[in-house]
């Protein structure tokens, strides 16, 4: 099965091929241009999850590596990330497109730094998402592209989870499809074009506001090689995603997006959706919020957009109410509603806001008088097991 791509945002997108790099366009065409590279292996649905929300503000251009998803296999053997770069140049002129934002995942950050270096008239900002300044000795790089060409991408896909998630991630399944089609000639020429990568004594030239995000978990591009990268460029930000390996925005989407739509500065909308998120999260802790993430697809993830946006951005963060008093009314709310689901989630989110189990009663039968004892029979059932399991839970 595919990796879907993201849903139709603010504009129709469109999809191109042709000879020049395989792309995507979301977003107004009249908005920044915002460009987004992939990483080595897969196509540009690896930015599936971020694209609803990056396109609100944004014209989101995304790109297929060479021999990846829909890209032909341009490059020859022993190409650079120049190569590559001259590429996306190419495909942004095409396009109209001058002066634009950037970020990239691994080899797609590494492209990202070369045009910050060599053409920093057309990138206003840049991210570099699980990259390096340099990816290790060439031998490894050249024997891998060897072994592609013998024998294909498949036999990469045999190691490739390990690399690129951690071991709780259960999502792998498409991505490893993605790279078993990955055209053999396409893979091994980026491989050289990474072995011949290494622009460690270059950073301090980098002019581009820049912010780097690694995965705590990665063991393609470890900590050190994202912090090497921040500390080395002048003014960077640095994010350290815990729980995220090589895809970190795949693994931990929400946290990847919230960084990026700090450091682009998406107007109202980014802040509003930083701020939810940070509320979404406070209220509902971190493992609630990355499942429902997690089953984010196509279909869904303007929907987690739109909550984060407007419930938890919008109304949870305004100063009229403080938390306690805000659990108080979603808790009657859902019980007149009859939503139960959401009524043990909520009862949850009250004992983090402070609520106390005979707080949580006495809402409960004040419910009682005014939506009916039958809703609030079924109401004190929810929140009489939520409890006990909390309550388990902390001994």
């Amino acid at each position: 099965m595919k990796p879907a791509h993201a849903p139709e945002t603010p504009e129709t997108p469109e999809t191109y091929g042709g000879p020049r790099l395989h792309h995507r366009a979301d977003g107004p065409d009249s908005a920044p241009a915002l460009l987004l590279g992939p990483s080595l292996g897969t196509s540009l649905s690896v930015w599936d999850p971020q694209v609803p929300a990056l396109a609100r503000d944004h014209r989101v251009l995304r790109w297929d590596l060479p021999g990846h998803g829909g890209s032909p296999s341009a490059l020859p053997e022993g190409a650079t990330v120049a190569d590559l770069a001259a590429l996306v140049l190419d495909l942004a002129d095409s396009l109209g497109v001058g002066r634009f934002h950037y970020a990239g995942i691994s080899l797609g950050g590494a492209v990202g730094a070369w045009l910050a270096l060599h053409h920093p008239e057309r990138v206003s900002s840049l991210t570099m998402v699980c990259s390096s300044a340099w990816f290790g000795p060439p031998g490894g790089w050249h024997e891998r592209a060897a072994l592609v060409r013998a024998k294909g991408t498949a036999v990469m896909a045999e190691t490739a989870a390990q690399r690129w998630f951690t071991p709780a991630f259960e999502g792998a399944d498409p991505f490893l499809d993605d790279l078993r089609e990955v055209a053999a000639e396409g893979y091994a020429a980026c491989c050289d074009a990474l072995a011949a990568y290494d622009i460690r004594a270059e950073l301090g030239r980098i002019t581009a506001p820049t912010l780097v995000i690694g995965g705590r978990d990665d063991p393609a591009t470890p900590p050190a090689h994202a912090r090497e990268l921040a500390d080395g460029i002048p003014g960077a930000t640095l994010v350290e995603v815990p729980g995220a390996a090589h895809l970190a925005g795949v693994e931990r989407p929400e946290p990847v997006l919230a960084a990026l739509l700090t450091h682009l500065g998406g107007g109202d909308g980014a802040r509003g959706y930083a701020a939810g998120m940070n509320v979404r999260r406070a209220v509902l802790g971190d493992a609630h919020v990355d499942r429902a993430t997690a089953k984010a697809d196509a279909f869904t993830a303007d929907f987690q957009d739109f909550i984060t946006r407007y419930a938890w951005g919008e109304i949870w963060t305004r100063p009229g109410l403080d938390r306690r008093t805000r659990s108080c009314i979603t808790l009657t709310a859902l019980v007149a509603g009859g939503h139960l689901e959401e009524l043990a989630m909520h009862v949850r989110a009250a004992l983090r806001n402070g609520l106390t189990p005979d707080e949580i009663k006495e809402v409960l039968l004040q419910a009682a008088v005014y939506c009916g004892v039958p809703a609030a029979n079924a109401a004190f059932a929810v929140a009489q097991r939520t409890l006990r399991e909390a309550q388990e839970r902390n001994r």
